[in-house]
């Protein structure tokens, strides 16, 4: 075992997978590109990795077999698609492959199988891997714990025009912080898609609004709502690269632990 953690990455040709190619790059000795892969019938092919990103060639061509990617890296990140998941997952439980998990729009069953190969090998899964992001879900769940349901709770986030899921992963993660600190559950308490007389608002409700237009990197805000004020609590993204970086963080970090299903608040030691 090297002190460098060999890192392959899903879907590397597009601009989610530039940006990781560089994040490995910045992280500097303790991370080395070890491949990625693209699509069947994708242009990129062939064609190096880093060249695409930007950055001197790095001697690697873009692969087609994920298996390969999976047997050859200590780690893999993956900001694909839920349909991508499965497959995945199988291949790094197979190869005991560790597996960094940053998409969106995830559902349970998707987690079923994330469960199923943590139990061969080292997954972490987060919807947003930002260390900002992490730190206000916190705050979230403290200041709803603190307020109680006299306080209304809306989540309102904005993205660019393609992204296709809402609400977003990250306003998921807030109101699931929410629902935690409230001690409910989540899908218990989610209000959202208001459209026509909705009547009133119930108590306790978690509420949702999605916007999407032009290209909005991520903004989210949780707004605290009570008679005469209001507290917002505000996270705005510039760059998809701060989310890179908390993936490759997260894969050096899976170096040496045991097999499991972790969140970013175990990589970020706020669980503490």
């Amino acid at each position: 075992m090297t002190d460098s953690t060999r890192i392959g990455i899903v879907g590397i040709g597009g601009r989610m997978g530039q940006a990781l190619v560089r994040a490995v790059q910045d992280a500097g000795p303790v991370a080395e590109l070890a491949g990625g892969t693209e699509r069947t019938g994708s242009a990129l092919l062939g064609q190096d990795p880093a060249v695409i990103a930007g950055l001197p060639p790095s001697g690697l061509a873009i692969l087609e077999d994920p298996a390969r990617l999976f047997a050859e890296c200590d780690a893999v990140i993956d900001f694909s698609v839920p349909a991508a998941l499965p497959h995945h997952a199988a291949l790094a439980a197979q190869a005991k492959t560790a597996y960094v998990v940053g998409m969106t729009g995830l559902e349970d069953r998707h987690f079923e199988e994330l469960n199923k190969a943590a139990r061969h090998c080292t997954i972490v899964q987060g919807f947003n891997m930002s260390l900002g992001v992490n730190i206000v879900a916190g705050l979230v769940r403290q200041v709803a714990a603190t307020l109680g349901d006299d306080w209304d709770i809306e989540i309102v986030e904005m993205h660019h025009r393609m992204k296709v899921d809402a609400p977003s992963g990250t306003a998921i993660l807030f109101g699931e912080r929410a629902a935690k600190g409230r001690g409910v559950a989540l899908k218990d308490v989610t209000d959202s898609g208001r459209d026509g007389i909705t009547g009133a608002r119930k108590k306790g409700d978690i509420g949702f609004a999605a916007l999407r237009g032009g290209n909005v990197a991520g903004e989210h805000t949780v707004i605290f709502a009570a008679d005469n004020e209001r507290i917002e609590i505000t996270h705005k993204a510039t760059d998809r690269s701060i989310f890179a970086r908390g993936a490759v963080r997260a894969a050096i970090w899976t170096r040496g632990k045991a097999p499991g299903l972790y969140s970013m608040d175990d990589v970020l030691g706020l669980n503490g």
